[in-house]
Formats: structure tokens, C-alpha cells, sequence
């Protein structure tokens, strides 16, 4: 039998794997990475005027968590209305096998080089209560226009980019592909499927339509139904979304219908959910078109009134009050039952 791990930070030269997913090159970066140092160090002389940070945990999803953890944090910076830059990278193992962490940190530094962002800092350790990674990312960026979740106004047109359950279809795909495969999901559905990961990016939807828009924010757990909840809370508003007009791909809907999945309701990282005046749609739909970016209207933003208070969600005319539980959940509760 093979010696248990022990809890505790790694060794220099498992570090020194570690150290290796520096992301890109930063000449703003005056102390990165490195055995032995605690901080990081950035001059941000010449920056935009707001600092913003965002920072995840992700564990749940094994095969991607972190290509995934990079994308969540970032999306988080981005739908903020800023430039994501920095990262620091806090990893948990359970187990020291040094494959297992090369498949991780490889993951962390090509997503980074892929964003532009450089890994700056961080930690790594064993953990051996853990039975799978956990990946903690803070991610860093600056702008001169802050965007928050809570600007939306009533008249506003609610868009969402991609369509719903992005990510939700790649862990499908993925972590769930055998129950996919024995519910009659074709192979080469999944294998479409799978390659969603590459479009979880909120990065550029953001960057195309942040000039316009009144308030942005990124489905994460609980997707878009979440969001909107989330959202319009923020904004003490209601919003009223009709669900046929939410774009969901045919892959999604597949490995969503053969699992008992909602995609409204399920991890949405790669869709952005943006509010913007009725004078200034077309401006965003055309910027997000030449961006190579499909998007559409699914809604609008409504004064609250005695009838609805301020985080009502109507979908089609049915009010969702409160954010759903995401439903991936069951299904990895029933695998670890």
C-alpha cells in the first residue's frame, strides 16, 4: 500500500512545479511567484482608476478545474467592466502525486497566457481529507468605468450571450459522460459537447458591450435563472424573461434532457447577462456580432411595485422569487452516495 500523504504545504521542488503556470508576461509584476517569497507585488502606476477583484473556490469539476477556476474568477473581473490582469492561485491536493498537479497548474498557466493575465502569487498544498482538487483563484484587473450587477434600470433590454448552461453542458460532457452515454447521448454530441469549455470566456462578451450596457453579471452556480435573481435584487428592479427566448444549444439541450437538467437552472459560466437602454441594443448586438459573439434579447427590467418586490423574476409571466439550487448537485450527491 502506498504511504498516505501528509497535510502540509508541498516540498521546494513540487513547488517549483507549481511555480510553473505563470500565465503571461507582465512588466507591472515587480515580485511574482517563488519558493520562499509570501506576497505578490504589482506597480500599478499608469492603471485605470478602480482596482477590481474577484476571487472562487472550484472543486467539483475534476477533469477542467483549472482551466475552470481561471475562466470563473475572470469572468468575474470582466463582467465588473474591467480588464482582467492578475491572478493568485491558491491549490488544495489530495495527494502529492505529481501528475495530478502538473495536469492542474498546466491547466491555470495556459487558460492565464490564453486571457493575457500572469499568475502572481498563491498556494499549494495536501490535503488529504480532500478527494478531489480544490482550486481557490483571486483574479485582479483595473478600468476607468466600473459596471456592477446593480445598475439595471426599468426600460432596460436584458441580453444574454451564447446561451444558457455553458459550462453546465462541458461538465456533462465530461464528468458525466458514461451517464450521458447510457441515457442516449450520441458520442459525437458529447464530444461537441466537451469542447464548451473553450467558450466559458466572459472576457470578450464583456469588452464588446460594457460601454453600453447599465449593469452586467455572469451566470455561475444556479445559471441564468440564478443570475437574473441575483441581478435584479441588485438593482431593485423586477425582470421579465421569456424563456423561449434564451439561447440554448442543441448539445446543451441533449445532455441536459437526458440527466433531468433545467438549463436555466445550472452552472452558466460563458454566458454574460447584460442590461442596456433600448436606445443602445442594436449598438450592442452589432458590437457583440462583430466580435463573433451570438447573443439575444430575453427580457426587460421592471419598476417593482406592491405586486413585486425588488428581485422578482418573471419567467414566462411565473415569478421566481428566490435562486434555485443548481441541479448538477443531485447528481454528484447520488455518485458519492
Amino acid at each position: 500500500m502506498a504511504p498516505r500523504a501528509m497535510t502540509g504545504k508541498l516540498g521546494p521542488e513540487a513547488l517549483a512545479a507549481a511555480l510553473a503556470a505563470t500565465g503571461a508576461a507582465d512588466s507591472a509584476v515587480r515580485q511574482g511567484p517563488a519558493y520562499g517569497e509570501d506576497a505578490a507585488a504589482i506597480d500599478l502606476t499608469g492603471a485605470g482608476g478602480t482596482l477590481v477583484v474577484a476571487a472562487d473556490p472550484l472543486s467539483l469539476a475534476a477533469e477542467s478545474v483549472g482551466t475552470l477556476a481561471v475562466h470563473v474568477a475572470c469572468n468575474d473581473v470582466a463582467a465588473s467592466g474591467a480588464d482582467p490582469r492578475w491572478l493568485t492561485h491558491t491549490l488544495f491536493l489530495p495527494d502529492d502525486d505529481p501528475d495530478r498537479l502538473r495536469t492542474v497548474v498546466d491547466q491555470v498557466d495556459a487558460t492565464a497566457r490564453d486571457l493575457g493575465c500572469a499568475v502572481v502569487g498563491g498556494h499549494t498544498e495536501v490535503l488529504p481529507a480532500l478527494d478531489r482538487p480544490l482550486c481557490s483563484m483571486t483574479a485582479m484587473g483595473t478600468t476607468d468605468r466600473f459596471v456592477s450587477s446593480g445598475g439595471a434600470e426599468p426600460g432596460d433590454r436584458l441580453l444574454l450571450t451564447k446561451g444558457a448552461a455553458i459550462e453546465a453542458t462541458a461538465i456533462l460532457a465530461t464528468d458525466f459522460r458514461t451517464e450521458c452515454l447510457d441515457a442516449g447521448v450520441p458520442a459525437a454530441t458529447l464530444d461537441a459537447a466537451a469542447g464548451f469549455l473553450d467558450d466559458v470566456s466572459v472576457v470578450p462578451d464583456a469588452a464588446a458591450v460594457r460601454d453600453a450596457a447599465t449593469a452586467l453579471h455572469d451566470p455561475t452556480e444556479g445559471g441564468v435563472a440564478t443570475a437574473l435573481v441575483e441581478m435584479s435584487a441588485a438593482s431593485g428592479a423586477v425582470f421579465a424573461v421569456e424563456r423561449d427566448a434564451v439561447p440554448v444549444r442543441s448539445e446543451t439541450r441533449a445532455c441536459c434532457d437526458a440527466l433531468g437538467v433545467d438549463p436555466l437552472r445550472t452552472f452558466g459560466s460563458g454566458a454574460l447577462l447584460a442590461a442596456v437602454p433600448p436606445s443602445r441594443v442594436d449598438g450592442a448586438l452589432g458590437a457583440l456580432d462583430a466580435a463573433g459573439i451570438e447573443a439575444g434579447a430575453i427580457g426587460t427590467v421592471e419598476s417593482a411595485d406592491g405586486d413585486a418586490a425588488p428581485g422578482t423574476v418573471r419567467i414566462d409571466g411565473e415569478p421566481l422569487a428566490e435562486p434555485p439550487r443548481d441541479e448538477l448537485y443531485p447528481l454528484w450527491e447520488a455518485r458519492d452516495a
